[in-house]
């Protein structure tokens, strides 16, 4: 959400267990700024490895932050609920699931699950319904997409439309008769 499209109560985190890659961590933020996530946390030491690679395109580390920390417990604020994003059997289809105004959402490695410790503790847990799995950016897009689509805070403006798109596209919809 755009930072208009955002409640004034809300809060969207996101948790990234032990990712590997930094293509998939530079989308995740590029998708938690258009979003308006609030923060994007991470564990294990993967990524670490890697994130000189990183490709945050629209620097949203600069506004959001990435932080990396041992583990998800404690790391959400009281009100927030825990919510896991995994292909987990008996876990509710996306388009079935109500987001709370404030979520952790907790997403698990590109070759692994999240542990079922923290699946245990979750407040919910959700899957996107596709055949095989979606990469992680991908699944955190969706999400977030899905979590936008739901929401009763919707900026539908064109000046929505007009502070986020690209400096070089200037095209607009003309009656044409």
């Amino acid at each position: 959400m755009s930072k208009s499209n955002a409640s004034y109560n809300s809060y969207i985190g996101i948790a990234l267990t032990n990712p590997k890659s930094p293509t998939n961590v530079g989308a995740v933020l590029r998708a938690a700024g258009c979003f308006n996530a609030n923060q994007v946390l991470y564990t294990g030491n993967r990524f670490d490895i890697a994130k000189k690679f990183q490709t945050d395109t629209k620097q949203a580390n600069h506004s959001i932050g990435l932080t990396k920390v041992e583990c998800f417990d404690g790391e959400k604020p009281t009100q927030a609920k825990l919510v896991c994003v995994d292909l987990v059997e008996g876990a509710i289809p996306l388009m079935d699931f109500e987001h709370p105004e404030q979520a952790l959402y907790v997403f698990g490695p590109e070759d692994g699950s999240i542990n079922q410790e923290t699946i245990s503790k979750a407040d919910a847990v959700v899957y996107i319904p596709t055949t095989g799995c979606l990469n992680l950016a991908a699944s955190v897009n969706v999400l977030l997409y899905d979590r936008l689509a739901k929401s009763t805070h919707i900026d539908r403006s064109n000046e929505l439309i007009i502070r986020s798109r690209d400096r070089n596209n200037q095209t607009r919809v003309t009656d044409s008769e």
